[in-house]
């Protein structure tokens, strides 16, 4: 479990070793902050129930406000209702730590427990994206405003996985059109993946279904051109050779051709400043 810095003193976890589980033959309040922290992470970490310690993180936090155990129980509430996938509460319990202490050394941490119960939440290419925009915009203040915590690097990880996903979601949606030959919203789809997601893996296949797309509205300028992209940065792809193969059935081949959208990229591309 990262994090978790904050281990109690030897002594109180000897003493309260024998108590993790609740019991009623002390109130709570009668217990020292650090001896209710304490028993939460004992529990946390032995009990095999991370659950029930929520009530000894919120309560030490209830119980002594404004004290550092209190700040310690609330980054550990976040981190538990993010380890129970109670992802709305661990958001609540984050952004209530961010809002409290935003200065302190785990601040970072709780950004990404913030952006981490987005990500995991990040449904199938099928379904309905918004999860994967909150957790884009989480993920990248973790970059921007922690870029030397120890959870930028994971969170450079998770935000290249997220944003390819989003190109998967149009991929899926251009691929759907254009099977029904609804070209013109095939190529809306498809030119969103070149000119929003063009680091993504899809790059490549959406230049060929802009190809295909083109072609079959006898476009054939934006056809070439887009086959004139794909081969200069992805020639090794199959979907080169399918682009290059589909134009030459047609009497055409891979060039710049017009002053379209395409064509721009191209130009931009050949000065080196679109990759």
């Amino acid at each position: 479990m990262r994090n978790l810095r904050f281990m109690g003193v030897f002594a109180l976890v000897a003493a309260l070793g024998a108590c993790a589980a609740p019991t009623q033959e002390r109130a709570l309040d009668t217990y020292t902050a650090e001896e209710i922290y304490t028993r939460g992470e004992l529990i946390l970490e032995g009990a095999g129930k991370p659950k029930d310690s929520l009530l000894y993180f919120s309560e030490v936090e209830r119980l002594y406000p404004y004290t550092e155990w209190a700040k310690r129980g609330l980054i550990m509430q976040a981190y538990t209702l993010h380890k129970t996938k109670k992802y709305e509460e661990a958001r609540i319990a984050a952004q209530r730590y961010l809002d409290f202490y935003p200065g302190e050394e785990d601040a970072a941490y709780a950004q990404y427990l913030l952006a981490l119960s987005y990500y995991d939440q990040i449904d199938e290419v099928g379904r309905d994206q918004g999860l994967t925009y909150q957790a884009l915009q989480a993920l990248r203040v973790v970059i921007e405003q922690y870029p030397d915590s120890e959870y930028t690097k994971s969170a450079i990880l998770k935000f290249d996985l997220a944003f390819d996903h989003l190109a998967a979601k149009e991929m899926e949606i251009g691929r759907y059109y254009l099977k029904r030959k609804n070209y013109a919203a095939s190529i809306n789809r498809f030119r969103t993946v070149v000119a929003d997601f063009q680091t993504t893996s899809h790059t490549p296949e959406a230049l060929h279904r802009l190809v295909e797309g083109y072609l079959a509205l006898g476009l054939n300028d934006e056809a070439q051109t887009a086959a004139a992209i794909l081969g200069h940065n992805y020639q090794s792809s199959p979907f080169y050779q399918d682009s290059f193969n589909l134009l030459k059935n047609n009497g055409l081949s891979p060039e710049s051709k017009g002053n379209n959208w395409l064509a721009s990229i191209y130009r931009q591309m050949i000065k080196g400043e679109w990759l």
